[in-house]
C-alpha cells in the first residue's frame, strides 16, 4: 500500500509546552479512522538517525498521574531529551493499555487489585499481554521524513515492530524511571514476562 492509502496528515500546529517548543501534527488512519499524535522539534537531513520515542496512550497516568504504572514519568522524561537535543520525535498512538482500551484496561486494574499481575490481567480479559500494533507510528515517521531512529524504549518488541514496518532502530536509549510501592511488581512483570530491558528491579 502507498502511504497516501494508510495515513493521512490532518493538521499541523505549533504548541508550546512546560518542555519546550514543539509543532503538533495529527493524523488519522484511512482504513480505521484512528486518531494519532506527533510531537515534533527541529529538522533533520534524508536518512540521518533522528531521537523518537513512541508511545502509547495513557490517560491514567499520562493525564490522571496514576503511580500504578511508569508512562506518564517516561512520556515527561522523552519530551525533556528531545528538547535537550534539539530535535527529534515524540508519536503519541492512540492505543490505551497496550492496545485493548481504557475500559478493559481498568477491568484489568481490578483483576490486579484481586492478585494478577498485568500480564495475567489480559490473558484472563481474553486478550493478548500486548495488542499493540506500530504500524501507524512507523507510517508517522516515515510522513516526517524518517527511516532510522535512534529509539527511547526499554521494549526490544517496540524495536521489532517498527522494523517490522521499515523503519531501522540504529540504537535502543533505556528511558527507566524509578519504581514506587504501587509500580515495582508492574515493572518486574514487565522485565520477566514481557521481555523489558529493566535493570533496577
Amino acid at each position: 500500500m502507498k502511504k497516501k492509502d494508510i495515513i493521512k496528515r490532518e493538521v499541523v500546529v505549533k504548541l508550546p509546552t512546560k518542555y519546550g517548543n514543539f509543532n503538533l501534527y495529527a493524523y488519522r488512519l484511512v482504513d480505521t479512522g484512528e486518531e494519532h499524535l506527533a510531537l515534533v522539534k527541529g529538522k533533520w537531513k534524508k536518512d540521518e538517525p533522528i531521537l523518537v520515542r513512541i508511545h502509547s496512550s495513557c490517560m491514567t497516568g499520562d493525564i490522571l498521574g496514576s503511580l500504578r504504572c511508569d508512562c506518564g514519568p517516561q512520556f515527561e522524561k522523552a519530551m525533556e531529551m528531545i528538547e535537550k537535543d534539539g530535535r527529534g520525535v515524540l508519536v503519541y498512538l492512540n492505543q490505551e493499555g497496550r492496545g485493548i482500551g481504557l475500559i478493559n484496561k481498568l477491568k484489568a486494574y481490578k483483576l490486579q487489585e484481586k492478585g494478577s499481575d498485568t500480564a495475567e490481567a489480559n490473558l484472563e480479559l481474553g486478550f493478548k499481554i500486548d495488542e499493540r500494533d506500530y504500524r501507524a507510528g512507523a507510517e508517522i515517521l516515515r510522513d516526517l521524513g524518517i527511516s532510522k531512529i535512534k529509539l527511547l524504549t526499554n521494549n526490544p518488541k517496540k524495536s521489532e515492530g517498527l522494523m517490522s514496518y521499515g523503519i531501522t532502530v540504529v540504537e535502543n536509549l533505556p528511558i527507566e524511571i524509578k519504581s514506587n510501592k504501587h509500580n515495582k511488581s508492574y515493572l518486574v512483570t514487565k522485565r520477566d514476562k514481557m521481555g523489558h530491558i529493566l535493570k533496577n528491579y
